[in-house]
């Protein structure tokens, strides 16, 4: 089987690495999007386990479409009824760039055509029923060249199943397991945000610190489809169990609301790492520690929506000073979409990392040998 894994841009090369660890083959990263091959149990072991990819999509196709025929015909070649059964349901996603089939509606219908076409005919109906379990269709199609994939995961990988609810604006898990990552933390060092709103950055900490896999307490599409052998799942699940640690950790996030706070607890609680998190009332720019070294890891306001920019700049300033407080031994990463963020805190990066929270363009901040 081959794999596609979207994810946010500059998320690509830690995607692979993911992957990598799974012991997977034929990695290739593109902008937005890293491929690999696997078996059918490594379809369930990579959406069980990858922290930042965006979902798992399986590569059914890829073939020139300069035109609607072309699109057409590419999709009524693929043996389709080897994936999605008679009753299955199967809408359509997709999206166009740089190419001469530009409009994605018009580019949707076709798909969804050409696939009714195949199905129906491999099933002796005219009209099919979807009345079943759903096997996602996506395309994309980028200078003139589609690919058509059935998407395993159904809802995205960031929704881990702990966050219910959130504070405004909030930081996707996927992301904040990124920045964790970037800080190259592993569990032994003592780890701070000082700006953890309802909590996600800690606990993304907490679940890579216990090695524990992101996606053990969701449900993902594909494992309803019939196709696939009912035992990949149970076998990728225990497989990743037994990969969990069982150490003690100290993690800590904090925040000057205090419902953030209670958020943030009861979205530990519900990610099952309330014993490993610690979480409290303070403010971020009162930041101090005794410790000899650690890490900090912070999503602080942008200035764009949750703060005038002279607030979040204040706030840059305040911050800044109480790191360059702390011992040089110490690792520190900070997401901003602000362009005077360094001067605000009063130092230039060791390192930037370009990135996107959502929409919005971002640096993360690398302060310290990562």
């Amino acid at each position: 089987m081959r794999f596609c894994i979207p994810c946010l841009l500059g998320l690509e090369a830690i995607v692979s690495r993911e992957i990598q660890k799974l012991d997977l083959s034929d990695i290739r990263a593109e902008n937005g999007r890293v491929y690999c091959t696997g078996e059918a149990v490594d379809l369930a072991r990579l959406n069980l386990n990858l922290r930042c990819g965006a979902r798992v999509l399986l590569l059914l196709a890829s073939f020139p479409a300069p035109d609607f025929e072309a699109l057409f015909q590419g999709v009524v070649n693929i043996p389709l009824e080897d994936y999605i059964p008679r009753d299955g349901e199967f809408p359509v996603k997709g999206y166009s760039l740089n190419s001469l089939l530009h409009s994605v509606p018009a580019c949707q219908a076709i798909v969804k055509k050409a696939a009714a076409t195949r199905l129906g005919k491999a099933y002796g109906l005219m009209t099919l029923p979807e009345t079943g379990s759903r096997y996602q269709l996506r395309f994309s199609i980028a200078k003139d060249i589609a690919e058509i994939y059935l998407d395993t995961s159904g809802e995205g990988l960031y929704k881990r199943g702990y966050r219910a609810e959130s504070l405004q604006a909030p930081l996707r898990e996927t992301l904040a397991a990124a920045l964790v990552q970037l800080s190259r933390y592993s569990g032994r060092d003592p780890f701070f945000d000082p700006f953890c709103g309802s909590g996600t950055i800690p606990i993304e900490a907490a679940l890579i610190a216990k090695n524990r896999a992101p996606g053990l307490n969701r449900s993902f599409d594909a494992q309803k489809w019939k196709p696939l052998p009912s035992d990949i799942w149970l076998t990728a699940c225990e497989e990743a169990e037994d990969k969990e640690f069982h150490g003690t950790y100290e993690i800590q996030g904090s925040d000057l609301d205090p419902a953030a706070v209670a958020l943030a607890k009861h979205n530990a609680a519900l990610a099952g790492v309330d014993d490993t998190v610690r979480f409290r009332e303070a403010d971020a720019l009162s930041f101090r520690s005794d410790r000899p070294y650690g890490r900090i890891v912070t999503n602080p306001p942008y200035g764009e929506r949750l703060l005038e920019k002279k607030e979040a700049e204040a706030i840059y300033r305040g911050f800044g000073k109480a790191c360059r407080a702390l011992p040089e031994s110490w690792r520190i990463v900070v997401l901003s979409s602000h362009t005077e963020f360094e001067r605000c805190f009063g130092r230039q990066a060791d390192k930037r990392r370009k990135l996107y929270n959502g929409m919005l363009k971002c640096d993360a901040f690398l302060y310290g040998r990562m």
